[in-house]
């Protein structure tokens, strides 16, 4: 015998889903319960775009190119929350215990996302093989993941103001997003001017953890309890007190963490390791007669064993000629400026460097002062702070007799201006008549295209140039590395000289103190050999066009 069907309740067609559960058994008010729930919005919201802006901020670190780790954060983390929204739909009519249990899943894996990240970088960084991008993988990874459980906040507080007191959808929409959308401000500018800077990239990640499992749980455990059954109710205080044990217990560990994978990063040897406002700088060496290498935000900015070669190389063939006044763009460790020195007839060197940390370890530290002959207490050497581009600007026309352009690789994205054709025609104005320009212009052999680039928008900018390069001569990493993880750097520098009026000849100056890496008929044969590497058609690189 069949069975009939069980007539529908009134008002329910019976091909829909079933009506969503009665209005929710408050311990407050109303008005006070969907304030609360507000509230709970604007501070995951927060709590959201600080996960965000950590694994942009990282990922810059670690990888290099801010454009590019950005654009794929901000994309994955979008397209992922589409997807969590979708998946919502099935947990509204759970949406107290879903909303707990997601906020419980996000504070864990946003809270200790940039530990995980930087733990890979550290300690698979150099094993290569299927491992070579691995922080890659993971930073899409973990922006999926958070994506996901981001995106699907926003059906279940809808569900929970709403069972709080029904409203129109648009009403309802427009307080939710305001919420949203204010926390997110206050996220935003948080994580620059507080949490970076006064608590670190690591620390301030699982704060925010912290601050997403407690917000998650004051709502679901404290406004809808009623709504939970005991068991739920017990389940999900144990799976927050558990996060929030896991995130206590790793903040109180993160220093020692963080030396560890430095060590793994730099090696045994890491001597010095500070935070400055612009940057970290890691010294490793310069003890008991063991080479100095500086290290910039992960990146290695000169080896001890090779850094004069790329200094002389940089300024040697500059100074031929008039040098009474010499402009130095970057080189805070001072190095360009003890090449400058060496010449006799400078009356006054300028250095403008981005990081006044950095130049005051140059002049305080005892194995980078010792590197860089003290330049720093001589009278000649006068140190301006700021952005290169922007002291330009302001910068007095025909003053130098030299421009020392010593600044990171061209293929960095934070760098792509100090190698434009508005910067280079900038520093042709700061020129004096017959002054010459030099500049650092990337790896020639491993990015001819980057390199020639360079030289391509130098011309374009009204310079005569005559490009060279010079081989380094260590064995391992030299200056220019992408990564400090035991990524080999490339074995050559590349270089252009420039002038506004004809060519300029490549010679060493016969009245300074001679190099001791470089002779006239090596700069000759580097200068043939950079030559033949040409890459013609190239455009100019601009700032609205970027071509690095």
């Amino acid at each position: 015998m069949i069975e009939p069907h069980a007539p529908a309740p009134p008002g329910v067609r019976p091909d829909r889903e079933p009506p969503p559960p009665g209005p929710a058994r408050l311990p407050v008010r109303p008005a006070t319960g969907r304030f609360l729930v507000l509230a709970c919005v604007f501070v995951c919201a927060a709590c959201g775009l600080v996960y965000e802006l950590e694994l942009v901020a990282l990922a810059s670190y670690l990888m290099g190119d801010s454009v590019t780790q950005a654009s794929v954060v901000l994309s994955v983390m979008v397209f992922a929350m589409g997807i969590g929204s979708l998946a919502a739909k099935r947990l509204r009519r759970f949406a107290a215990v879903g909303f707990g249990a997601l906020e419980t899943t996000l504070a864990l894996v946003g809270g200790c996302s940039a530990m995980a990240l930087y733990a890979v970088f550290a300690w698979t960084g150099d094993w290569g093989g299927v491992w070579a991008h691995g922080p890659r993988v993971l930073l899409v990874a973990f922006s999926l993941a958070i994506g996901v459980l981001i995106g699907a906040e926003v059906p279940l507080l809808m569900e929970l103001i709403q069972r709080i007191r029904r409203q129109d959808a648009g009403g309802a929409v427009a307080d939710l997003f305001a919420a949203d959308y204010v926390g997110a401000l206050v996220g935003g500018l948080a994580f620059p001017f507080l949490l970076l800077p006064f608590l670190g990239q690591l620390t301030s990640s699982l704060l925010t953890g912290g601050v997403n499992v407690v917000a998650g749980a004051a709502l679901v455990l404290g406004l809808f309890r009623r709504d939970l059954t005991c068991r739920a109710r017990c389940l999900l205080l144990v799976a927050n007190i558990t996060v929030l044990g896991v995130l206590a217990s790793a903040a109180v560990l993160v220093d020692d963490f963080e030396r560890a994978a430095r060590q793994a990063v730099y090696g045994d040897d890491v001597r010095v390791a500070v935070r400055t406002g612009v940057q970290e700088i890691v010294l490793t060496g310069g003890t008991d007669g063991r080479p100095l290498d500086l290290y910039l935000d992960g990146r290695l900015r000169f080896a001890g064993h090779d850094e004069r070669r790329y200094h002389e190389a940089l300024v040697q063939p500059a100074m031929s000629g008039p040098h009474a006044r010499v402009l130095i763009l970057g080189g805070g460790d001072g190095l360009a400026a003890r090449e400058v020195l060496g010449h006799p007839g400078v009356r006054r060197a300028d250095v403008v460097a981005l990081d006044p940390g950095l130049v005051r370890l140059a002049r305080t530290d005892p194995g980078l002062s010792r590197l860089n002959d003290h330049v720093y207490g001589d009278p000649r050497v006068h140190v301006a702070t700021g952005e290169a581009f922007q002291w330009l600007r302001g910068a007095p026309p025909a003053t130098y007799d030299v421009v020392v352009a010593d600044l990171p690789d061209p293929g960095m994205t934070a760098s792509t201006k100090l190698y434009s054709q508005e910067f280079y025609g900038l520093a042709r104005r700061a020129l004096a008549p017959g002054g010459r320009l030099v500049v650092h212009a990337g790896p020639v052999a491993g990015r001819p295209r980057a390199f020639w680039t360079v030289e391509a928008t130098m011309r374009a900018a009204g310079l005569h140039t005559a490009p060279y390069r010079v081989d380094g001569r260590d064995a391992g990493r030299t200056a220019g590395a992408d990564t400090a993880g035991g990524s080999r750097a490339p074995r050559d520098w590349g270089f252009v000289l420039a002038t506004a009026d004809t060519r300029p000849p490549l010679r060493l100056d016969r009245f300074g103190q001679p190099p001791r890496t470089l002779t006239q008929a090596e700069l000759t044969a580097d200068a043939r050999a950079a030559e033949a590497t040409r890459v013609t058609g190239l455009r100019p690189s601009t700032l609205v066009h970027p071509r690095y």
